[in-house]
């Protein structure tokens, strides 16, 4: 849990960095192209996939593609549509995902009821926290973050009950994981990018360094080898945590305004949901 609270707030950061300083000026294929390869740059030198069997390579790889490769391309372009703040709130429902294909889908038995509730809590104290009137656009915008969430969700169920061994071995293969999501991302790239919005500045290119081997490299790899150390329901539960520590980033640096109340009880409730999931300690 420790190193899923850590992540969650490095994670808090990138949503402004995204929004503030790439969403308007770079073209999202491009900026999800470039943050893959620095991801993948991070892990190549680690790689070693000898002991891995050909179908744990294309899983792993086929993992990444979807997880983060698909799912950047969905989510950057919904911040051509939706504000920090909404991008946000239409996070919520990910929880309520990852406890639905974890049971319907991958473990075909029945989850304890207290991780569907702990995942609605969860969802409903995200609810509290970003309510708030919702632009014009938000309709293209919401699908394409349930597009976003629903591969994020896949993506974690299917790493957590993928067989890569130790910490230190997964270390070893996860790069696989980044190259799935490279050639994902670098496909959409060609097929789709608009060449002129390129990063010109020291900004983008300081903002995509960070987000390509802080946020993604090192992130994600914390993220995926924590996921199988806790059961379903903290997993489901710790992805709306993000909420309340983006809002906060939001505060801390650009000076935006925060509903205290509506954050604290939210909160409560998120954290709550997190402490309920925690209460059942089987991991099937």
């Amino acid at each position: 849990m420790p190193a899923l609270i850590l992540i969650t707030i490095v994670w808090a950061f990138s949503f402004s960095l995204i929004g503030e300083f790439l969403s308007r000026d770079v073209d999202a294929y491009i900026a999800v192209f470039i943050r893959m390869i620095f991801a993948l740059a991070l892990l190549l030198p680690f790689l070693n996939i000898g002991h891995l069997q050909r179908r744990q390579r294309l899983q792993l790889m086929a993992i990444g593609g979807v997880q983060i490769g698909l799912m950047y391309l969905l989510l950057y372009h919904a911040f051509l549509y939706l504000s920090v703040a909404e991008v946000l709130l239409f996070t919520i429902f990910t929880p309520l995902y990852i406890t639905l294909i974890d049971e319907r889908i991958l473990n075909r038995k029945a989850l304890p009821k207290v991780w569907w509730l702990a995942a609605l809590l969860s969802v409903i104290g995200a609810g509290v926290i970003r309510y708030q009137g919702l632009s014009s656009d938000f309709l293209i915008g919401f699908l394409l973050l349930q597009g976003a969430n629903l591969c994020f969700a896949l993506g974690q169920v299917a790493y957590r009950r993928l067989p890569l061994g130790s910490d230190r071995e997964q270390v070893k293969v996860y790069g696989l994981f980044f190259l799935g999501a490279t050639l994902v991302s670098g496909l959409g790239m060609l097929l789709f990018a608009d060449f002129t919005r390129l990063p010109t500045t020291w900004v983008h290119w300081s903002v995509l360094v960070w987000l390509g081997f802080g946020a993604s490299g090192v992130g994600y790899l914390i993220w995926s080898i924590a996921s199988k150390k806790v059961n379903v329901g903290q997993l489901a539960t710790m992805n709306n945590a993000l909420i309340p520590a983006g809002l906060l980033v939001n505060f801390l640096l650009w000076g935006q305004n925060v509903n205290w109340a509506t954050l604290a009880l939210g909160a409560v409730i998120i954290f709550s949901a997190v402490w309920l999931a925690s209460s059942v300690r089987r991991l099937p």
